[in-house]
């Protein structure tokens, strides 16, 4: 069985260019699709993949955090999280590691706040922010 540690995954992140990769019970998933569409895929299709995973992502807003909140993931790296992100996380005790926290993720266009960040902003719970994530991914299809 494949051992991975936090510094492992990250570099299997940064190395392969991914998007993000999982890690949990000695497989390791690389993901490469922009935002969260892997993460939303992987909680519908294959959740197990999630539960009690550790993880290393590029960047990681409200809507990614949700998400791996409702995939019972246990261990968190983001080169970049929003202080969003990481306030719903510490709800979960969900162990945190980053490189840089900011107010909130910004959009490719560098406009304004990433649009899931912007749909789950005045939500309390995940369970409020995942029919407006289910509903932004559906319209990316």
């Amino acid at each position: 069985m494949l051992t991975m540690d936090l510094s492992n995954l990250v570099e299997l992140l940064h190395d392969n260019k991914c998007s993000c990769v999982i890690y949990n019970q000695g497989n390791v998933t690389l993901c490469h699709e922009r935002g969260v569409k892997d993460l939303f895929r992987i909680l519908k299709t294959d959740p197990d993949l999630l539960n009690n995973a550790m993880i290393a992502d590029k960047v990681i807003g409200k809507g990614a955090a949700v998400l791996l909140m409702l995939g019972g993931v246990k261990t968190v790296y983001a080169d970049v999280i929003s202080r969003p992100a990481l306030e719903l996380l510490s709800t979960a005790a969900v162990s945190v590691d980053y490189g840089e926290c900011v107010p909130n993720i910004i959009n490719r266009a560098g406009t304004g706040i990433c649009p899931v960040e912007k749909l789950c902003m005045d939500c309390k719970t995940a369970e409020e922010c995942l029919p407006l994530i289910k509903g932004f991914i559906s319209t990316l299809e």
